[in-house]
């Protein structure tokens, strides 16, 4: 695991998106299409900003999120809606995006669905992916119906997530997957993230899911 410490937000996200084009510009060198999976949340949408005007064969690229609440595209707590305003845009709009939700009345009903679209593009290429404060990341929440299944070394790529005080039901790509990316990049901000991931490193994956997905990853941050 390597620390990176930023000035500022601002360049922050503007230094990761090149970081994030010059990952994905590798891989495209030894591959036909690469994969590229991002988190929703507030804190990647300036990164999003800045890595969709990258100058990359986007049309050789599919996007996937890393989680996803399980509600329309529509809805405001959607992070596709997020990824479609912000990232696939601009350049990237040739990307494709690989969706975690299909309408459906229940995950259960179409997770082997979802999965066949994503199976084929595995692994992932450049991962990027943010924590909260309690050390979650992706949907692999502390405490979550679903977490033992998604952090189990023979876990299946896609994992329902389920918490009471959650106001959604999560899809979540399981640990085994996310920690199998070729790049990792996690992105926190304030001193409360900082202290959390330091603190993460020594805590096992079920009280700190962060964990499972740090080997040989990346972290930036900034205050």
């Amino acid at each position: 695991m390597k620390f990176e410490t930023y000035a500022d937000r601002d360049i922050l996200a503007i230094d990761l998106a090149q970081r994030l084009a010059a990952d994905l510009a590798d891989a495209l060198r030894h591959e036909d299409r690469v994969l590229l999976a991002v988190p929703g949340g507030t804190t990647p949408g300036p990164i999003f900003d800045a890595l969709c005007a990258a100058d990359i064969d986007w049309d050789r690229v599919d996007v996937v999120l890393t989680d996803e609440r399980w509600v329309p595209e529509d809805h405001e707590r959607s992070n596709a809606r997020l990824v479609k305003d912000r990232l696939i845009t601009a350049r990237a709009a040739a990307a494709r995006f690989l969706p975690l939700y299909t309408p459906a009345h229940s995950a259960d009903e179409v997770l082997a669905e979802v999965e066949s679209q994503i199976a084929p593009e595995l692994p992932v290429a450049v991962l990027l992916l943010g924590m909260g404060a309690d050390m979650h990341t992706a949907s692999l929440f502390p405490g979550a119906e679903g977490l033992e299944q998604a952090l189990a070394e023979d876990a299946p790529i896609l994992v329902p997530i389920r918490r009471d005080d959650l106001p959604d039901r999560r899809i979540t790509l399981s640990a085994r997957v996310l920690n199998g990316a070729i790049r990792k990049h996690v992105v926190i901000t304030g001193e409360d993230k900082r202290k959390a991931i330091e603190t993460a490193l020594h805590l096992p994956p079920e009280e700190a899911p962060i964990h499972a997905v740090l080997d040989g990853a990346v972290i930036h941050w900034a205050k």
